[in-house]
């Protein structure tokens, strides 16, 4: 029976698969690989983090009771696994700017339809470590992002005007010690929606001292996307979460 030309195309010409090197003729991804993302169903309703199986619906994490977060939430769909952390990981440590695509990629097919923020944000790097890296892991993620969601990005209207020492190591307090007044705002945000992008959000100290200074300049809201979640048994000094959430009013102290 002779092979139809169709066959020939999936087989051959088809552009592989970033996650299994298959055939891919649907985009950087196949469906399977798609579907077997590891995705982040059972999370705090705050910061995102991911919770054991048995807590409760909704629920907040230890984190979330303990100290509010300064954002209005996380939008975090991936957890930080295979193959989400390869990416995030090739991205920053082997300058391989095509990841940042592949992540894009994978945060576009997963993630709901959102509202659309006024601005996006990425997470600024203080203009050393931008010099030592060549370029900003947060905003090669948003670029494509934005561009397939209609969002408009603004990647010069936060600075970060401190050199802070790498979190990778730090506990929760520390990293919030480490950060204090890091950023500073550029452009006026009055009154707007505002999304920050961020390439992994472990204990949420970077994002929440960036939401701070932006509620300062007069945002409305600062919701977060993270292109991987840490799971809370990875992320330094974290208690295990699931306590039910009450009900509470908004708190930005």
């Amino acid at each position: 029976m002779p092979i139809r030309l169709t066959e020939i195309f999936h087989r051959w010409l088809a552009p592989g698969c970033a996650g299994c090197g298959g055939p891919s003729p649907v985009g950087l991804y196949c469906q399977p690989c798609l579907d077997a993302l590891p995705t982040n169903d059972h999370a705090c309703i705050r910061c995102a983090e991911p919770l054991p199986p048995s807590a409760p619906k909704p629920a907040l994490c230890a984190h979330c009771l303990t100290r509010w977060p300064a954002f209005d939430g996380v939008y975090a769909p991936l957890l930080y696994e295979a193959p989400v952390d390869t990416c995030v990981q090739v991205l920053k440590y082997r300058h391989d700017l095509g990841a940042a695509r592949r992540l894009a990629t994978l945060l576009h097919h997963t993630l709901p339809e959102l509202p659309a923020p006024d601005r996006v944000i990425p997470v600024p790097l203080h203009a050393s470590r931008l010099r030592e890296r060549g370029f900003n892991q947060a905003l090669e993620i948003a670029r494509p992002l934005c561009r397939w969601r209609g969002w408009q990005l603004a990647p010069t209207w936060v600075e970060r005007t401190r050199a802070t020492p790498s979190q990778l190591h730090l506990s929760a307090e520390d990293r919030r010690r480490n950060l204090r007044q890091a950023f500073t705002v550029r452009r006026p945000v009055q009154d707007e929606a505002i999304l920050v992008i961020d390439d992994v959000v472990t204990t949420g100290a970077t994002t929440s001292a960036l939401a701070k200074a932006l509620f300062r300049a007069g945002a409305a809201s600062v919701h977060v996307l993270a292109a991987a979640r840490t799971p809370f048994d990875h992320a330094p000094g974290r208690s295990r979460p699931g306590a039910p959430a009450p009900s509470t009013s908004r708190n930005r102290s």
